[in-house]
């Protein structure tokens, strides 16, 4: 998979003219590991098409295989021209029975796989470790141990208390009602909620949240594909979440990924700043991923937004206006505004994003030094951040923090705007794409209608 592929130690980017053309997104990182898993947990064999290939799914197909989860992947043409292969994965489910009970595995820095699959294990019990890169051991994932514990699983902390790495082994679970907080990362509610159905065997379990909810839509995400797989999930608002007894998931035989739509905003916000029209396709209106909400702030900012089914297309209509918005709900994608407002005809600031300091780097330190080196003043509050764009851009060298989203964003900084001109970025370290988008830098060439040589 994305191990093979050669990377520079760093791309130079040219100043680009014009974008214009049509980008087929890969899958969502968040559909693709949520699915993985539980048509793992599910009775029957399902169907995937259109899986993510990159770091963070190869993460958690590695640990399932650790697992005893038999799978394959192959290639077919579905499309009426022939024009085009798709990557076709099938999972055998093991009905809430993983047939290995020790593993030891290696998660990298992927979030969406090491959360929801510790809530697995320690509900399922067994004898497992998990592990990963020394940024995954400084992200939190304390909330969601104590919550679990406290219902009688037993999750051990082998190093820092209240981070990776982890020792699962078999507990007694009697759970009725669980409390979480919701406040520090979405992920923890979705991992309970997944492995709801295996503990509501007798009786109906409870999951309560305590504090707010961030990043909703990606809740909505998780109870969207549980159904898909068999279970339904009460909720009152989002404060309380109850799975009924007698449940059990269930392979809906096949499923569709979407493409990415945080991916998808990287060329829309390219299609705003440098002309457009630039389409994305995989991903539009009936989206289940909340992150095709970006669009609403680009529309804020000026940009054209037409969407259909299936495809989002975005072209610039002048200068881009400078917002102040409540990125909650959308923080990765976020992080694309933060550039894109560096073509502002003012201040922007992005507002309730704490989330993003617990994420691949600090990304709001991140951010604002990185902004910086492009000529920008930039104000890094707690849980925001204020960008007043420079008159120029200024050429520069980016750090990327082995962070994706850091390396695709500043890409936008070559582009050449109705406000103000690109200039040349050198994006260090652009391997870090391949944890969620292994062909970025071509796609994104793909893109450039005229450079700057």
């Amino acid at each position: 998979m994305t191990q093979t592929k050669h990377y520079p130690h760093h791309i130079d980017l040219k100043p680009v003219m014009h974008v214009e053309g049509t980008v087929r997104l890969p899958g969502s990182k968040s559909i693709s590991n949520r699915v993985l898993l539980l048509a793992a947990l599910a009775k029957g064999t399902t169907k995937i098409v259109d899986l993510l290939a990159s770091d963070d799914t190869f993460v958690m197909l590695t640990a399932l295989t650790s697992l005893g989860v038999k799978w394959t992947q192959d290639e077919i043409d579905l499309s009426l021209d022939a024009a085009s292969l798709h990557q076709v994965h099938h999972v055998e489910g093991c009905g809430g029975v993983l047939p290995n009970h020790e593993a030891d595995l290696f998660m990298g820095n992927a979030g969406t796989a090491i959360r929801p699959l510790t809530a697995a294990l320690a509900v399922i019990g067994g004898d497992y470790t998990l592990h990963g890169v020394s940024r995954m051991h400084e992200r939190p994932i304390g909330d969601l141990v104590d919550a679990l514990n406290a219902v009688g699983t037993q999750i051990e902390y082998t190093g820092e208390h209240g981070f990776p790495p982890l020792r699962i082994r078999r507990g007694h679970i009697h759970a009725q009602r669980i409390a979480v907080r919701g406040n520090v990362s979405s992920q923890f509610l979705t991992a309970l909620l997944m492995v709801a159905p295996l503990m509501a065997r007798d009786h109906a379990v409870t999951i309560d949240v305590t504090g707010e909810l961030i990043s909703k839509p990606y809740i909505e995400i998780t109870l969207n594909l549980m159904r898909r797989f068999g279970v339904t999930v009460e909720h009152d608002g989002w404060q309380s979440f109850t799975v009924q007894p007698g449940q059990q998931y269930q392979s809906p035989g096949t499923i569709h990924v979407e493409g990415d739509a945080s991916s998808a905003s990287y060329f829309l916000a390219a299609g705003a700043i440098g002309g457009g029209p630039v389409r994305v396709e995989g991903v539009g209106r009936d989206s289940i991923q909340g992150d095709v909400r970006f669009v609403e702030a680009l529309q804020q900012m000026g940009a054209t937004i037409t969407m259909g089914e299936n495809w989002i297309e975005a072209r610039s209509n002048g200068p881009l206006k400078a917002v102040d918005m409540d990125f909650n709900h959308i923080p990765d994608a976020a992080m694309t505004i933060a550039v894109a407002a560096l073509y502002a005809d003012g201040t922007s600031t992005l507002r309730n994003i704490a989330s993003w300091r617990v994420k691949e780097t600090d990304r709001l330190s991140a951010m604002a030094t990185e902004l910086r080196k492009l000529g920008a003043q930039v104000e890094e509050g707690a849980d925001y951040l204020r960008v007043t764009p420079p008159a120029e851009i200024a050429a520069a060298t980016i750090d990327t923090y082995d962070d994706h989203r850091m390396a695709m964003c500043f890409s936008l900084a070559s582009l050449d705007g109705a406000a103000r001109r690109g200039n040349e970025m050198r994006i260090n370290d652009p391997k870090c794409v391949a944890k969620t988008f292994p062909e970025y830098f071509a796609a994104f060439a793909a893109i450039a209608r005229d450079t700057l040589i």
